[in-house]
């Protein structure tokens, strides 16, 4: 399976600033675009790749060599898996948020509304809980929030009545059954955009990732060296204004903190006033770069 070239690679790898013997780590290898243009600038450097996905260990492979380490694991647990390695700090850390583009072409991961497939929509697809099986138990309550949390849907609540009604008398296994089951609240001339919101619900619930990225967002700071360069990239206003939030912030709610001297007490400094975009000819190339949000943060000294 081909993967697509990643969105904004030139930008997020020279935003670390990379050190040639630098320690670096790139938490979403995915087919391993970043990782290989992270590695082609190492001397004595060393990265560390972590994906969860199988499919990506397999796209590792190609990387192989003595700069170059992957971690099948979640990014949530960073720390724990660069301890066995003896890391203990970093020059710099890459994050491309979202699903990969070949996930989405696989139709048996359920991550796309374009092909039938059965609603599975788990990064790592042996371990947690299905889209299946969240459509299935969730209360009314449950989905309610769910999907107007994540999804940002506008009839969140018509819809998870919606749901409750229609699994009571057909099985929600296959994309093609859901999609049938909410046809009637699904918004003429804008199915497509509707189902999208629908289906990122369903998948960042799946794979509990706003928590993961939280964790992981708090581990990488944690981790590096002052100095050190996070470089992140997001495709919804979700993760991005946790993103943006932590690094103004130092915390994901509420108001930076501040020292009895009336000093922000933050971890991170951010590098560029506004996150960096695609470019018009990416955008061309690539439609799915169209949401993409680039920020970076430098490690106070």
């Amino acid at each position: 399976m081909e993967y697509h070239r990643p969105v904004l690679l030139q930008e997020s790898v020279d935003a670390l600033a990379i050190k040639p013997d630098g320690v670096y780590v790139d938490v979403t290898f995915g087919g391993g675009g970043h990782s290989a243009l992270i590695v082609s600038q190492l001397t004595t450097g060393k990265l560390y790749s972590f994906d969860q996905d199988a499919d990506a260990q397999e796209q590792s492979k190609k990387l192989e060599g003595p700069n170059f380490e992957f971690v099948r694991a979640n990014f949530r647990d960073l720390k724990k898996y660069l301890r066995l390695y003896g890391v203990k700090g970093i020059d710099g850390l890459l994050a491309d948020l979202g699903v990969s583009s070949h996930q989405f072409d696989v139709p048996e991961r359920g991550f796309s509304t374009r092909f039938n497939g059965p609603l599975d929509m788990r990064m790592n697809s042996e371990a947690g809980i299905t889209a299946k099986e969240v459509l299935q138990t969730y209360s009314e309550e449950q989905l309610h929030k769910l999907f107007g949390m994540y999804g940002e849907v506008k009839n969140a609540r018509t819809l998870a009545r919606t749901i409750i009604e229609k699994r009571a008398r057909l099985p929600l296994e296959t994309i093609a059954e859901f999609k049938q089951a909410i046809n009637g609240i699904t918004p003429r001339g804008k199915e497509n955009k509707y189902l999208a919101q629908v289906f990122q619900a369903l998948r960042i619930e799946v794979n509990d990732e706003m928590k993961a990225l939280e964790e992981m967002l708090e581990q990488a700071t944690d981790l590096l060296k002052p100095g050190g360069r996070l470089s992140v990239i997001s495709y919804h206003s979700l993760e991005d204004r946790l993103v943006k939030n932590f690094i103004a912030k130092g915390k994901f709610f509420g108001e930076v903190e501040k020292d009895l001297f009336g000093n922000e007490l933050k971890p991170l400094e951010s590098i560029i006033r506004k996150p960096i975009t695609p470019s018009d000819q990416e955008l061309l190339e690539n439609t799915r770069s169209r949401s993409a949000k680039l920020r970076v943060a430098e490690k106070k000294n």
